[in-house]
């Protein structure tokens, strides 16, 4: 079994972490939205709770490397690599929610964000609450930490949509990133292209074409070429209109 692949830098702090339960879950929905925080110079990382073992289509080396080509393309800070079993979640939820905790309280990140729980895959519903529960169970001071870190809970947490096309609550003008988000996915080959030997999947069936769809989609409606749409934890503040 491959062990976690957690990079540990001398300052861990980061200003958004984005988690999902499989390499490419981020890049399909806010990979827009990271392009542009790290070119605004702010730290982003992605933590990956499985390997995506189970994946009708590449393996898993070929999925760490696609990671890891797209993480480039991001310009992220770090990339964290779990290896809970693919869709093995709610078995092991408990380890992921500790697992989640740890990662909060490491990078301190100001931003969490989550995939929506209303998803065709359940993988994708099961890291949402996950996630959720985490940023709670990171703020409480008595809550176990193996390493001993200190309580935090991020001041933001929203969630990103892969498969859904839900009505966000808010979007996020990705216009002038979007063709590198493309980029960002093709990183991933082996899940959007069909190959040699590979078989057919809703991913490989024009599937950046509907995140095309959804992303133009929701540009339209805020009157910009495209937009990432996101759900909120909580109302969101406004000082005055």
């Amino acid at each position: 079994m491959m062990e976690d692949r957690i990079e540990y830098r001398n300052e861990h702090q980061i200003d958004i972490l984005a988690i999902g339960a499989h390499p490419d879950d981020v890049e399909i929905g806010a990979s827009g939205a990271l392009l542009l925080a790290a070119k605004q110079g702010k730290r982003t990382g992605i933590l990956d709770l499985t390997l995506a073992e189970l994946s009708s289509n590449g393996t898993v080396e070929t999925r760490q490397q696609e990671a890891a080509v797209a993480a480039q393309r991001l310009g992220l800070y770090a990339r964290y690599q779990h290896n809970i079993p693919d869709r093995g979640l709610e078995t092991h939820r408990e380890a992921a929610i500790a697992k989640v905790v740890e990662m909060i309280r490491l990078t301190r990140p100001q931003i969490v964000l989550a995939p929506y729980w209303e998803d065709r895959h359940p993988d994708h519903g099961s890291i949402s609450h996950i996630v959720k529960e985490a940023v709670f169970s990171a703020g409480i001071r008595k809550y176990a930490s193996e390493q001993h870190l200190e309580a935090y809970r991020p001041s933001h947490f929203y969630y990103y949509f892969i498969n859904s096309t839900a009505k966000p609550d808010f979007v996020i003008n990705i216009s002038d990133v979007f063709q590198e988000k493309i980029e960002v996915l093709r990183a991933y080959s082996s899940q959007f292209e069909k190959l040699e030997g590979s078989v057919s999947t809703p991913l490989t069936n024009g599937y950046l074409e509907s995140v095309e769809y959804r992303e133009r989609l929701f540009g339209q409606q805020t009157n910009v070429e495209f937009a990432e749409g996101y759900k909120t934890s909580s109302p969101l503040v406004l000082s005055s209109f």
